[in-house]
């Protein structure tokens, strides 16, 4: 279906084309009421209820298409958005662009790791070692903070074999699970960077009817966001023990009290709650006198 808005008035979003952050991607958008249904082997994809277009391209090439202007949003973890920025810094190309929200998903960390066998007891013992990375610019970020000096060596994947080829004494790459580096008998010593996925914007100034779609998509993010965090709990609480209750229900503000028919003893709790609520949180709620508890995820919110 072709877009019915002029193309100068639509935004235009990269995501990563395959793997976890596009799959997040594209079920943030879907959470968000739009609809992308097309299959992900074009490259440029219109949403058939919204002024957006989705152009799905390697992860690396996110920042540079956002800050060069040819998007005007990106949906990038922030460990390539920081190393592009400051590579880009170092060439002395333009590296602006604004951060509009951090995303609830693509959470991993970057960190230094060394064989299994090779004794460590602090930074200083990193001094001096040949480090291989996909991230360089990070790295010798963190080396440049601490004041130490070290061999960056860049290598573009499979980073986690470098020590067993003899061309590293030591990596810096992503950890998720950490199984990657057990099975090449590697253990993380120091994380240097953590990192979410990211929504940003060109900074180039946006169209009235850009700017404004935008403005919809910021709110229905944070809705998405605030309702994945957060649980509509229901109960039954005697009067006499409402304020020690209150006090157990976890980041919530103002709870909603009902009258319950038949019974002047006791209210009906409803509350939106910001935090987990645990098992042991019900219990807690339990002893206090609560009854009839009910827990539900909540699927859309609006301030």
């Amino acid at each position: 279906m072709p877009p019915t808005t002029p193309p100068k008035d639509r935004l235009r979003l990269a995501i990563q084309k395959s793997g976890r952050l596009s799959t997040d991607s594209l079920d943030l958008l879907a959470r968000c009421g739009i609809k992308v249904k097309a299959p992900k082997e074009k490259l440029l994809l219109h949403s058939e209820n919204f002024p957006l277009d989705v152009l799905f391209v390697r992860d690396d090439d996110i920042p540079q298409l956002v800050m060069d202007g040819v998007c005007d949003l990106g949906i990038v973890g922030n460990n390539v958005l920081q190393e592009s920025a400051l590579e880009r810094r170092s060439a002395g190309t333009g590296h602006a662009y604004q951060i509009e929200r951090e995303l609830d998903f693509g959470g991993c960390r970057l960190a230094i790791a060394l064989p299994e066998e090779r004794p460590y007891s602090g930074p200083a013992d990193l001094a001096g070692l040949r480090i291989a990375t996909t991230y360089p610019q990070l790295t010798k970020r963190y080396f440049a903070e601490k004041g130490l000096q070290a061999e960056i060596v860049y290598l573009s994947g499979s980073v986690e074999v470098a020590p067993r080829l003899g061309l590293a004494e030591a990596i810096c790459d992503l950890v998720a699970t950490g199984s990657t580096l057990d099975a090449n008998r590697l253990r993380a010593v120091e994380t240097i960077f953590k990192s979410t996925a990211m929504l940003i914007r060109s900074d180039r100034p946006l169209t009235a009817e850009k700017a404004h779609a935008l403005e919809i998509l910021l709110r229905r993010t944070d809705g998405v966001q605030l309702a994945a965090e957060a649980k509509y709990i229901m109960l039954h609480a005697p009067k006499a023990a409402l304020e020690a209750i209150k006090k157990l229900l976890p980041g919530s503000e103002n709870p909603t009290l009902l009258p319950l028919a038949g019974d002047d003893t006791k209210v009906a709790v409803h509350a939106v709650c910001q935090e987990a609520v645990f098992w042991e949180t019900m219990e807690s709620l339990k002893k206090a006198g609560a009854s009839s508890i009910l827990v539900l995820p909540i699927e859309k919110m609006m301030l």
